[in-house]
């Protein structure tokens, strides 16, 4: 192969179950990822077994970036196809721009800066400009009170959606480029956790009988997203019983057992721990538990049929809530 008088190899590629097992994830959830939103193998055409490239398999690691960050499966891949990854032909035929590397604070409107630090935030509100500049300053008293009032005003999924979310990415994406930042991720994820759990009421008298159990899957321990859900239904009266991160599956069984509850959230951020199988070895009781596969780590997985996927944490409130009704 030749571009531009230069002779250039061809790309190497792997097929679907070496890139699955590089990447830690079920080929079912590459094939999904190529189906539903378009990242799979460029070159693949109709009657050719799926192989991928170096920039192939960068946009898969790029989409899994995001979701670890809290993007949902849909903002990933978007994510992942606007983002220039380096090919092995461009880099042999000249110089490669670093992906989605962030230009000069002096060039991005949306940049925000403090203590010599920028966090690139193009297109956001000033809240969020407000709490970039708070963790960047590491002014944990500011970014939680900016949290809080937020949270008053808008509600606690709004604010996790449009305000704590998109700063999360953008240090996490810096961190990825640099290294850095590690300390304002912490800093930005323990105030988001405090101001949750500070806005969340204390339900003495809730609209459910038997609660709703709230953990995440095992080894999954990106569990603010799930405080962020038990405080939304806590406004909404229904109570829940909180089990967090990395819930081992012989404990999740024994609360199930112990609490009999009305329903079960189980939390997944990314696919590789999405284990539909754990479904299965939860107890039987005397009534009914329905069972929700809550979080964008389950979108690829196939589940049981009396298992529902929860996606997006405004639909997993909306159908929690109307599960407690109906069965009131």
């Amino acid at each position: 192969m030749r571009i531009d008088g230069h002779h250039v190899p061809l790309e190497p590629t792997l097929p679907v179950a070496a890139v699955a097992r590089r990447l830690g994830i079920a080929p079912a959830t590459l094939r999904t990822w190529d189906r539903r939103y378009g990242i799979g193998p460029s070159g693949h055409t109709t009657g050719r077994h799926r192989r991928y490239g170096p920039a192939d398999i960068a946009r898969l690691e790029l989409m899994q970036q995001a979701l670890l960050r809290g993007a949902t499966p849909a903002e990933a891949a978007e994510y992942a196809l606007r983002t220039a990854v380096p090919s092995a032909a461009a880099t042999s035929a000249g110089p490669a721009t670093a992906p989605d590397q962030p230009p000069p604070a002096s060039a991005t409107a949306g940049s925000v800066r403090a203590g010599g630090r920028v966090l690139r935030l193009n297109g956001s509100s000033p809240l969020v400009r407000g709490l970039g500049r708070a963790a960047l300053a590491m002014d944990s008293t500011a970014a939680q009170q900016l949290i809080s009032d937020a949270i008053a005003e808008q509600g606690v999924v709004a604010v996790w959606d449009t305000i704590i979310r998109p700063v999360l990415s953008a240090v996490a994406s810096r961190w990825e480029h640099s290294g850095e930042y590690i300390e304002t991720e912490h800093l930005l994820h323990e105030c988001a956790l405090a101001a949750v759990i500070g806005a969340t009421p204390l339900v003495s008298a809730p609209r459910n009988p038997r609660p709703v159990l709230l953990c995440c899957v095992p080894e999954e321990r990106h569990s603010l997203p799930l405080y962020v859900l038990r405080a939304a239904l806590a406004g909404r009266g229904i109570g829940t019983q909180m089990l967090g991160a990395a819930l081992p599956v012989d404990a999740l069984a024994a609360a199930v057992r112990r609490t009999a509850p009305a329903a079960v959230a189980l939390w997944a951020q990314l696919p590789r721990y999405a284990w539909a199988a754990v479904f299965d070895q939860l107890p039987k009781t005397r009534q009914p538990v329905r069972m929700f596969a809550a979080g964008p780590g389950w979108f690829a997985t196939d589940l049981p049929d009396r298992v529902e996927r929860l996606e997006e944490l405004s639909v997993a409130v909306e159908r929690i809530e109307a599960l407690i009704d109906w069965r009131r």
